[in-house]
């Protein structure tokens, strides 16, 4: 079985069609494993949970996708963000609403638990650190925990009982054994990590190997759409950087 694992899409069509073709050019998957934040931010968010639904797929909630239907204070977000929540909000239709108001927030495939942010706090988590990755042991069981939420690839592995950094990178293939892990595949439509291609993970369970892939797409025609709709300006120009 293969799986692909997609976070933080953030309403980035382009981003979002350009990663599923690259699915489809590595072979296909059999299904989507998504973690979150489908929307917010950008310029397209009902078309982006229209294309996920047409896929085999299974999602759990972010933290935006729970602000746009006011199950999460938007005083929660800085300026920019609660912007285009409340833009987002007004976008989604009533399927979409109910699409997303019946979002998961924790789903348990296999060996693997699905959150946006970290098991602790399944929808505001953000583990960047050791210490961070550390804590959040304690609150899942499953041997492996995808999550998303930070908009940068990571991988933190157990070893005598605490979390170590480990490289992750489109230029090595993780082999998943017995040791726990979290893994972050990046995010797809707003990647944070200096590299402005789209990120996600294929996974196949035949050899047990995980691995990052980078994807091109086009970024202008994201901004100028971002532009049109009169979306915060910090938030389009900052796709460009991967910031």
């Amino acid at each position: 079985m293969r799986y692909a694992i997609l976070a933080d899409i953030h309403a980035n069509l382009d981003a979002l069609t350009a990663v599923l073709g690259d699915v489809e050019q590595q072979g296909g998957v059999d299904e989507i494993w998504c973690l979150g934040d489908i929307v917010g931010y950008g310029p397209e968010p009902s078309q982006c949970i229209e294309v996920l639904k047409r896929c085999e797929h299974v999602c759990v909630a972010g933290n935006h996708d729970l602000a746009a239907i006011g199950k999460l204070d938007a005083s929660f977000f800085n300026p920019l963000a609660a912007a285009a929540i409340a833009w987002t909000a007004k976008q989604l239709s009533a399927a979409d609403n109910h699409y997303l108001e019946h979002l998961p927030l924790t789903l348990e495939k296999g060996d693997f638990l699905l959150v946006h942010g970290g098991p602790a706090e399944p929808a505001l988590e953000y583990i960047m650190s050791t210490s961070i990755a550390n804590r959040n042991l304690a609150f899942f069981k499953s041997r492996y925990c995808l999550v998303g939420h930070t908009h940068a690839p990571a991988l933190f592995r157990e070893q005598e009982g605490s979390c170590v950094p480990v490289s992750f990178s489109p230029a090595i293939g993780l082999v998943l054994g017995s040791s726990r892990m979290i893994i972050n595949p990046g995010a797809v439509g707003q990647p944070r990590d200096g590299d402005p291609r789209a990120a996600y993970a294929l996974y196949d369970t035949e050899g047990r190997i995980m691995r990052l892939h980078r994807v091109e797409y086009d970024i202008t025609a994201v901004q100028r759409k971002m532009m049109k709709a009169g979306l915060p300006v910090g938030l389009s120009s900052r796709l460009e950087a991967g910031q």
